[in-house]
C-alpha cells in the first residue's frame, strides 16, 4: 500500500477544514503500523481513505501496485465495493453487531456477498480461536463488550482479507479486556502474516506494533 500526498478536504459553510494535509506512506505487506494523535489530527481520515472508505481530495493510492486514487481518476464505486470486500477486514470501537442475529449468523454475515469461494465453517473456525466457541448461538446482548469485540474480529476476518483495518479496537473496553484484544491482533500479524492498520489512543496497544506514526494538524511523523 503506497499513499503520496493525501489530502482530504472537508466544508462546513463558508469554511474549509483540512483534515489530511499531503501524507505519504508505504506499509507492507505483514506491517503492523499504529496511527496515535489527539482528536482531529486526521487519523481516521487517513485510515479511511487507505481503507477506501472515503476519497481524497488529492492525492493518490496504490494497492497491490493498482492505482485506487489518483490526481482527477478515481475508480468506480462498483470496484471499490469489490476491493473493500475481497482485501480489507474492518473493525470498530462500535461493534456493530445486528441484535437479532447470533454471534455464529453475525460473524457468517459477509459471506452472503462474497465473491471467492466459501470456506465451510469458517465462521466457527475463528469464534473457536478467538474462545468464542462458547457462545455461538449467543445474541449480542448476552455477552460482554470484549466478547463482542471479538465477534466483530471473526466478522472481519472471516473473509480472508490481505489487510485487517482497525479503528479504536479497544476504545469502548477496560484495560484488561483492551490487553486481551490487543495481544489477538499482535498474534494475527506474528503468526498469520495478516497486515494491521491501527488508529489507538492507548500507547499500550499502539506498541504492540511494529510501526508507530503519530498525526498531527493533518500530518504524519515517524520516528
Amino acid at each position: 500500500m503506497e499513499a503520496r500526498g493525501l489530502t482530504r478536504i472537508y466544508s462546513r459553510g463558508n469554511e474549509e477544514i483540512r483534515a489530511l494535509d499531503g501524507v505519504s506512506l508505504t506499509i507492507r505487506r505483514g506491517e503492523f503500523v499504529s496511527f496515535m494523535g489527539p482528536s482531529g489530527s486526521g487519523k481516521t481520515t487517513l485510515v479511511n481513505l487507505l481503507g477506501c472508505l472515503e476519497n481524497p481530495s488529492t492525492g493518490e493510492l496504490e494497492l497491490a501496485g493498482k492505482k485506487i486514487f489518483g490526481t482527477g481518476q478515481a475508480l468506480g464505486e462498483r470496484a471499490l465495493t469489490r476491493i473493500r470486500r475481497e482485501m480489507f477486514g474492518y473493525i470498530f470501537q462500535n461493534f456493530y453487531l445486528i441484535p437479532t442475529l447470533t454471534v455464529r449468523e453475525n460473524v457468517a454475515l459477509p459471506l452472503a456477498f462474497y465473491r471467492k469461494p466459501r470456506v465451510e465453517g469458517e465462521a466457527d473456525r475463528l469464534l473457536q480461536m478467538l474462545g468464542m466457541g462458547h457462545r455461538m448461538n449467543h445474541l449480542p446482548g448476552q455477552i460482554s463488550g470484549g466478547e463482542m469485540q471479538r465477534v466483530a474480529i471473526a466478522r472481519a476476518l472471516v473473509n480472508c482479507p490481505e489487510i485487517l483495518l482497525a479503528d479504536e479496537p479497544t476504545g469502548n473496553l477496560d484495560t484488561k479486556r483492551s490487553g486481551e484484544i490487543g495481544e489477538i491482533l499482535r498474534n494475527l500479524n506474528r503468526n498469520a502474516g495478516l497486515t494491521i492498520v491501527m488508529v489507538t489512543h492507548n500507547p499500550d496497544l499502539a506498541r504492540l506494533g511494529g510501526r508507530l506514526i503519530e498525526m498531527r494538524d493533518g500530518k504524519a511523523f515517524e520516528g
